[in-house]
């Protein structure tokens, strides 16, 4: 279930298994700079359901799509000018962008469907990165639930797998990160800059 790779050079053939499992409607679990997250495919028909099921108590709460670019991001979302010139200088970061859905994935995210808006990540992480690159297309993520771990200590892949048996398919342990908190969310609704929750990604942009 656990699969070790290197931080700055995961190895392919992981990153391919996982993506493998991906397009089955499996779960996928990592950490990124701001949690350990689970991932699945949005356009897998009830992999996002396997998400709402698990995060059941928030289950009206936007969950952010991972991007490996902004043509990609551009697939899901509405990026107007102003927002696009902002992304270019700081992504990838520890951010959280709010933009209007595109069709295509708000008849897909429960919460899209309500207010016609999606979350975005550019994760600052070279594992996410290829991963991303290799699937071919955005993520839909959710941070572990609290119930899984305490939030008062370091958590490390051994102490999840029990946990995570029969909920996801893989856990990809990068051996040593560290998580830099929240991040920054900036609502970019109307192209203009909105931060609406201050974090570990600099405001000063925006």
């Amino acid at each position: 279930m656990i699969e070790y790779v290197i931080k700055s050079n995961p190895d392919d053939r992981v990153l391919q298994k996982a993506s493998d499992l991906l397009k089955k409607g499996e779960l996928i679990c990592l950490p990124t700079d701001t949690n350990w997250i689970l991932l699945a495919d949005p356009y897998v028909k009830g992999a996002s359901d396997k998400l709402y099921k698990i995060k059941k108590e928030n289950a009206s709460k936007h969950f952010s799509l991972f991007c490996k670019d902004i043509q990609m991001a551009s697939d899901v979302a509405v990026i107007e000018n102003t927002a696009f010139r902002i992304l270019k200088k700081c992504i990838p970061g520890n951010y959280t962008f709010i933009f209007e859905a595109k069709k295509k994935i708000a008849k897909i995210i429960s919460a899209s469907k309500t207010d016609k808006e999606v979350g975005v990540r550019f994760v600052p992480s070279s594992l996410v990165e290829k991963l991303l690159d290799i699937h071919g297309d955005v993520l839909i993520s959710t941070n572990l639930p609290k119930s899984l771990f305490s939030e008062d200590e370091q958590i490390y892949s051994y102490m999840l797998e029990d946990s995570l048996r029969g909920i996801c398919s893989m856990i990809i342990d990068p051996g040593e990160f560290e998580f830099t908190g929240q991040s920054t969310i900036v609502s970019f609704i109307d192209d203009i800059p909105d931060v609406l929750r201050a974090g570990a990604g600099d405001i000063s942009p925006f």
